[in-house]
């Protein structure tokens, strides 16, 4: 069946959603990695940071993070040693302006931006003989990697592919985030959008005359900000053309979805029905797990990341059915 539940069972101590979504934000301790950075130039005049491992012969995994994400996030590094370990090439993507340097263009980037992803792919096949593998998308990064897989359909030049607590309806995302305790994920990530836009802007003239202390919705920011300076009519037709719930019953290639029907970033009603999938998606739908949490362990001494293995053994899997 394309909807299946998940084997995952929260820690007894960490069975709220919020305390899932917090705790490796909190606490969860980061390996130190040696990682080659490159700056891959896009035909726009901008560029995109990559890190990556040492690759050589391995199969090539793409991991792109969600909203003002970087390779300091904590499903991040973890990951990146995981795939490591296993026998796995990394490319960490860091999207528009999200590492240590603002982007060049007035443009950034967003939920939708599919042009982004094809680019890194295109560069590491024409690098490596062997071609990329998988890509692993995390939040905005999964909705950004279902909405290419949906475009490309069977010209996805990629063998698999993996989403986690994926906003599959913007719109959704946005209204939930401003009820209850949402609204506290919701002030952190705009003022840290809103931070982007000063510190790029800092230099050089915006195109935008606002006074971007007052945009403190996701919606405001999206239709003030966000649409303007990526060709949208504002944030309804941002919404509407990025959403990646429209895009998952054209995906043809082998993918696994993720996802708890508690993630606070969105209602339970946002989740794709059957009807909506594809038969080459699975969407694994777990009660409880936060947003991109999914943490288990006997006690908080014992801690286990849940998506790491999951995401280890879909790709286990997929490599020996591809090379069966």
């Amino acid at each position: 069946m394309p909807i299946v539940e998940s084997k995952f069972k929260p820690a007894w101590w960490l069975s709220n959603p919020h305390l899932q979504t917090l705790w490796p934000t909190l606490f969860r301790r980061l390996p130190k990695l040696s990682l080659n950075k490159h700056r891959l130039e896009l035909d726009d005049g901008d560029f995109l940071d990559l890190a990556l491992t040492v690759i050589d012969n391995k199969p090539i995994v793409i991991i792109l993070h969600g909203l003002e994400g970087s390779l300091n996030s904590p499903y991040a590094k973890p990951l990146i040693k995981a795939l490591d370990d296993s026998g796995y090439g990394v490319c960490f993507v860091h999207f528009r302006g999200c590492s240590d340097e603002v982007n060049r263009l007035d443009r950034s980037y967003h939920s939708g931006d599919t042009d982004d992803l094809s680019a890194v792919i295109n560069y590491l096949q024409r690098t490596y003989s062997q071609g990329v593998f998988a890509v692993i998308g995390f939040s905005l990064g999964g909705n950004v990697m279902l909405k290419w897989l949906g475009e490309q359909a069977k010209n996805a030049s990629i063998k698999t592919a993996i989403a986690v607590s994926v906003p599959f309806v913007l719109a959704d995302a946005g209204d939930r985030l401003e009820k209850s305790f949402s609204r506290v994920y919701q002030k952190h990530l705009v003022s840290l959008c809103q931070q982007k836009y000063q510190q790029k802007f800092a230099q050089k003239i915006s195109p935008l005359n606002i006074n971007i202390k007052q945009l403190n919705t996701f919606y405001d920011f999206d239709d003030q900000v966000t649409a303007p300076l990526n060709g949208f009519a504002g944030a309804d037709d941002y919404y509407q053309r990025s959403s990646s719930r429209q895009f998952l019953k054209s995906i043809q290639k082998p993918t696994l979805i993720i996802h708890a029907k508690n993630d606070p970033f969105m209602w339970q009603h946002t989740v794709p029905s059957e009807q909506e999938l594809s038969p080459s998606v699975q969407l694994e739908l777990s009660e409880t797990g936060g947003h991109v949490g999914f943490i288990h362990g006997k006690h908080p001494f014992n801690i286990e990341y849940f998506i790491d293995k999951r995401i280890i053994d879909w790709l286990n899997s997929q490599k020996a059915f591809n090379n069966g």
